[in-house]
């Protein structure tokens, strides 16, 4: 689940660790366990973004000037995503998940590392056209503020449809994916009544606690991003935020087979990156 680390010079690995160490102690973002092959490359885009020759000069920024601050996230962040992306993934949780989330009375949805919110859309659609839209509440949280505010705002690029509308298709949308948005300006906006069932809130899988009761946890292409103790760290909280028999949805390039939580969890459509929650967890705090 982890990328392999690109190896570093002593000094440049002097200096991430201090730059991360300070990004955590003056701000509460805690980054030092993300796999270092990212942080390597994001930190170095923070650099350029900023205009600093070195990692150390960021640093100096970071500490001094509180308006950078924003710009360091955007950079040390992954905000890549589109709407139903891997198809074959929304079309198992329609024919095979939505079944069994119909035997709740409500339901608690929490999209983990929403992005710029494509996921979040994409499943408040799902979730409308199978009837259950109206009894589900919906937590989307992101670490990045400006991704965000962007999930909420839940406006893209008009040439990003074609690729979000054969998605869609592919995923066994029951009608048109323009049916869900308008369009003006260069831009598409989509209907805000697809988040008006929606929570947004800011959250860190490296340092936050869990949602209780949560009946499907979709958190997908973040764990990649992870080292081994903080992708356990975070499959630990969705075990412990869904309920039992609650499903986990992680990216295609993601799985739960090496997890120190694998126990909590029985696969369910492992090809598109299912499980179910089991009845483990209750045995391990009982024991």
């Amino acid at each position: 689940m982890s990328l392999d680390p690109v190896p570093l010079r002593p000094g440049d690995a002097i200096e991430l660790d201090l730059f991360l160490e300070a990004l955590n102690r003056r701000y509460h973002y805690d980054f030092r366990s993300y796999s270092r092959s990212s942080l390597a490359r994001r930190a170095d885009l923070a650099r350029e973004r900023l205009g600093c020759a070195t990692l150390s000069e960021v640093q100096g920024r970071l500490l001094h000037d509180p308006a950078v601050l924003p710009d360091i996230i955007d950079a040390m962040t992954v905000q890549v995503s589109e709407m139903f992306r891997d198809p074959g993934y929304y079309l198992a949780l329609r024919r095979e998940v939505i079944p069994h989330l119909r035997t709740f009375p409500s339901l608690k949805v929490w999209v983990a590392g929403c992005a710029d919110g494509e996921e979040l859309y994409s499943l408040a659609i799902l979730f409308r056209e199978e009837g259950l839209f109206d009894r589900t509440l919906f937590y989307a949280t992101e670490i990045n503020h400006r991704a965000l505010a962007r999930a909420e705002g839940g406006v893209y690029d008009i040439d990003r449809l074609p690729v979000f509308t054969r998605n869609y298709q592919q995923a066994g949308g029951l009608g048109s994916l323009a049916d869900y948005y308008a369009t003006g300006y260069g831009r598409a906006a989509f209907d805000r009544g697809l988040r008006a069932r929606t929570v947004f809130s800011e959250h860190n899988l490296a340092t936050d606690q869990v949602f209780s009761e949560v009946h499907l946890i979709s958190c997908r292409n973040v764990l990649i991003y992870f080292d081994n103790t903080l992708q356990n760290r975070a499959v630990g909280l969705f075990a412990e935020s869904l309920a039992r028999g609650g499903f986990l949805g992680l990216g295609s390039h993601e799985t739960l087979r090496f997890s120190t939580h694998a126990a909590s969890f029985a696969a369910f459509a492992e090809p598109d990156r299912i499980w179910r929650r089991t009845a483990a967890q209750e045995t391990a705090h009982a024991s």
